[in-house]
């Protein structure tokens, strides 16, 4: 009997780890979907990295811009089209004016027109050309922070508590027990008796 058990344990061994190694060795790793692209196989990065290296950064010459012609014009605010490229509005002030609307296109004064808008900047230049002038918006201001004062914890003030007030019960004049249908005698109820 015992020997009957030792191989029957043993084989349940033999057949648990051939289960176990042959659903290990057949099972297959899932498989990306056809429409990923591979890390190594996106674009490269196509930026200038010169700037990260320790290089000054390099300001693209937008051409002579006479500082009368900068001052002249001052940007109040932008609403850049989505995606963009494309067509935007720009509010510019023109010789301390008040700031009127342009669209991309559009002539501020004279031969000088809008010719892009970005997320914080507006271009102006000749119609067909490089742009003259920059404008920038101003800077954010700071955003307002602080803290706030600490919290002082409040005296607890005791309650006085209040006893209630004692309830009088009516008192009630003990009634007299009476025992089947004979009358009380006089010394149950308390009187004097009778002289006859």
């Amino acid at each position: 009997m015992p020997a009957r058990l030792s191989a029957f344990v043993i084989w349940a061994l033999v057949a648990a780890s051939a289960m176990f190694w042959g659903l290990r060795l057949a099972a297959r790793s899932p498989q990306a979907p056809a429409h990923t692209v591979s890390v190594g196989d996106a674009t490269s990065v196509s930026t200038d990295l010169t700037r990260l290296l320790g290089a000054p950064p390099v300001v693209p010459v937008l051409g002579v811009v006479a500082p009368e012609m900068a001052s002249r014009f001052r940007l109040t605010g932008v609403m850049a089209g989505k995606p963009p490229g494309t067509q935007g509005v720009a509010l510019i002030a023109v010789d301390g004016k008040l700031p009127r609307a342009f669209h991309v296109g559009a002539p501020v004064d004279g031969d000088i027109v809008l010719q892009s808008v970005s997320l914080r900047t507006a271009a102006l230049g000749p119609a067909r050309g490089t742009p003259a002038v920059v404008l920038e918006l101003p800077p954010l201001a700071p955003a307002a922070t602080g803290t706030l004062p600490p919290v002082i914890p409040q005296p607890t003030i005791a309650q006085p508590t209040i006893a209630p007030e004692p309830v009088a019960r009516p008192v009630l004049p003990a009634a007299p027990v009476r025992r089947g249908m004979q009358t009380p005698t006089p010394q149950e109820t308390g009187q004097p008796a009778s002289m006859k």
